[in-house]
């Protein structure tokens, strides 16, 4: 008897193992979490990082669609989907940038650095935007509708292509 109660956290773990291995066998890790696409916009209000006015994502949308980019100056990935945002500048859509849980000083020099391309940013210092949004990590695009809804997200950096598609979807 006292033998199997030895063993009975060797058991226990073994048995956990199983379970955890049997659910990432079983779980696709290419899945992103739509679950604000066909939803309303977080109705939340950003202060801009030129003035530090506060500007509503809703309401910068009613104005027409716009791509909604989560970004920040220490993130690697946001660097390398900097030109393909760039390229949108000149494009019949208009891009906020979201500036997440970065210093606006930081902020400010990665866009004196590698160009600015949004018509607005605004800066969601303690990422409480980035929760409200279900941000996963940055970067991530979402194009929210002229009537506030969420039409869809990207997550990751954007390439040529997924750039088109977004920026259709926004016409």
């Amino acid at each position: 008897m006292s033998r199997w109660l030895a063993l009975a956290p060797l058991i226990v773990l073994v048995a956990l193992g199983l379970l955890f291995g049997l659910y990432a066998l079983n779980r696709n890790p290419q899945v992103q979490p739509q679950a604000l696409v066909g939803k309303p916009a977080p109705a939340i209000a950003l202060p801009t990082l030129a003035e530090g006015q506060p500007v509503s994502i809703r309401e910068a949308a009613s104005e027409g669609p716009i791509l909604v980019n989560f970004f920040a100056s220490w993130c690697a990935p946001c660097e390398i989907e900097h030109p393909v945002i760039m390229g949108l500048k000149g494009q019949p859509v208009r891009v906020v940038g979201v500036a997440y849980k970065d210093a606006p000083q930081n902020t400010a020099a990665f866009l004196d650095r590698l160009g600015n391309p949004y018509a607005e940013v605004l800066v969601d210092r303690d990422g409480r935007a980035g929760v409200e949004f279900g941000v996963t990590g940055v970067p991530e695009t979402y194009v929210v509708g002229r009537d506030g809804l969420v039409i869809a997200k990207h997550t990751g950096p954007l390439t040529e292509t997924d750039a088109r598609r977004l920026a259709k979807l926004a016409r």
